[in-house]
């Protein structure tokens, strides 16, 4: 038999069920060939459970082993595995659990997946060295208008609906999570790694308006041009300045350009 048919029908067992295996396995006096290929199905199916575990840390501390355990089985019957790596293996979860009964009636869990993703791509994300805090200093006054920013490769933007920041820490710490709540309006987060830590944290409006500017390429005029809609046209320079020195202060810029 040729080698690809053999492993397509491999293939087919453990994610089908297949039977067609079982004729070219040999069996023993302890098992037979069709509890010998179960025993590889299921050690499939718990290495993937085992990879969203470790991506969605928090889902399956809110869920417990039985709660997780299900949805790992439901998610991976509905989006098999279809990368070489496992680490993508988990991109789609966020869209389960919004359109899947039984979890999309809890819409925290969706914004928990999206967390914890953008967690696992900022973790990931190329290294890149920091802009030093000084090198604003070293700006002509003449160039500030045209003055664009580089985003550090791991800087991550969120708009989340639900407290699943607190909900996450309160997991990962072992301690008892608040109840789910709504926020009043979307909150922004800024996500991003600096010296192989993840960190984030909350925006204020203003800054969330400045955040987004920048990082669709906005130069530093037309930032402020996006801040005179939310605050007295006469501090907004100086309040983007401050979120620029801030940003280089805690990593986020991996280049400025005034060109």
């Amino acid at each position: 038999m040729a080698l690809q048919a053999l492993q397509r029908d491999f293939q087919s067992a453990l994610l089908q069920g297949s039977t067609v295996l079982h004729a070219r396995v040999a069996g023993t006096a302890d098992a037979g060939p069709d509890r010998r290929v179960a025993i590889y199905a299921q050690a499939y199916r718990l290495r993937l459970q085992e990879a969203l575990a470790e991506d969605f840390s928090g889902l399956a501390a809110w869920l417990g082993e039985s709660g997780f355990e299900a949805l790992a089985a439901a998610y991976i019957a509905r989006f098999p595995s279809r990368h070489p790596s496992l680490r993508w293996f988990g991109r789609h979860m966020a869209t389960f659990l919004n359109d899947t009964p039984g979890w999309s009636g809890q819409p925290w869990l969706a914004e928990m997946a999206v967390f914890e993703w953008a967690q696992g791509e900022v973790f990931d994300a190329p290294d890149s060295p920091a802009t030093p805090p000084d090198t604003i200093t070293a700006i002509e006054p003449a160039d500030w208008p045209r003055l664009r920013l580089q985003p550090h490769p791991s800087l991550r933007r969120l708009d989340l609906d639900w407290n699943v920041p607190a909900l996450w820490r309160a997991l990962d710490d072992g301690r008892e999570p608040p109840e789910p709540a709504k926020n009043p309006a979307p909150q922004g987060w800024l996500l991003w790694r600096q010296d192989l830590a993840i960190h984030w944290r909350s925006l204020d409006s203003a800054e969330a308006v400045a955040v987004d500017a920048w990082r669709s390429g906005a130069d530093f005029a037309g930032v402020c041009a996006a801040l005179c809609e939310h605050m007295d046209t006469t501090r907004v320079a100086t309040c983007a300045a401050g979120l620029l020195k801030g940003w280089l202060e805690t990593g986020l810029v991996a280049a400025l350009q005034t060109g």
